[in-house]
C-alpha cells in the first residue's frame, strides 16, 4: 500500500498542533487524545509509561505550575522510518503565564515518535532534554 508523504506530514502536523492547542487550553484529555495507550514520555528525571500516566500528570500540572501556560515549538525535522513510523525533532519550551518568550535555559530539544495505527498517526513516544548554551 503506497502512502502520500505530503498527506502523512500534514496529518502529523495536525496531531502536534492539536496537542499544543490542548496544552494552551489546559486540557489534559485533549493533549493525550492522539497518544497511543502505551505511549511513553521521558523528561529530565521522569518516565511516564502510558497515555493515562501522561494525562494524570498533565491534569495536575495544568491546575498548578502550568496553569495558564502554553508552549513554544520550532520544528527542526520530520523523517519517516518505514511506512508507519516517523520522528519529529523540535526545539521547544514552556511559556508560563504572562511570558512572551522562553529563556534559553528553559528550552529543550524534543523527539516525538509517531506510529500509524489503523490509518491514524499517533504519538507513541516523546522525549526531551535541556538545550545547553554554547560552551557548556
Amino acid at each position: 500500500m503506497s502512502h502520500n508523504r505530503a498527506e502523512d506530514e500534514a496529518a502529523i502536523q495536525a496531531v502536534l498542533v492539536a496537542s499544543y492547542r490542548a496544552w494552551e487550553a489546559g486540557d489534559a484529555d485533549g493533549m493525550v487524545a492522539n497518544y497511543t495507550p502505551d505511549a511513553t514520555a521521558i523528561m529530565t528525571g521522569s518516565l511516564r509509561d502510558s497515555r493515562d500516566a501522561v494525562r494524570e500528570y498533565m491534569a495536575l500540572a495544568f491546575e498548578g505550575p502550568l496553569k495558564g501556560s502554553s508552549t513554544y515549538n520550532n520544528q527542526r525535522s520530520l523523517r519517516f522510518v518505514g511506512t508507519d513510523a516517523a520522528i519529529v525533532v523540535s526545539e521547544s519550551g514552556i511559556l508560563f503565564a504572562g511570558e512572551t518568550e522562553v529563556p534559553d535555559a528553559g528550552k529543550v530539544n524534543a523527539t516525538w515518535v509517531f506510529e500509524r495505527r489503523r490509518g491514524q498517526w499517533l504519538i507513541a513516544a516523546y522525549h526531551n532534554s535541556p538545550v545547553l548554551a554554547p560552551g557548556q
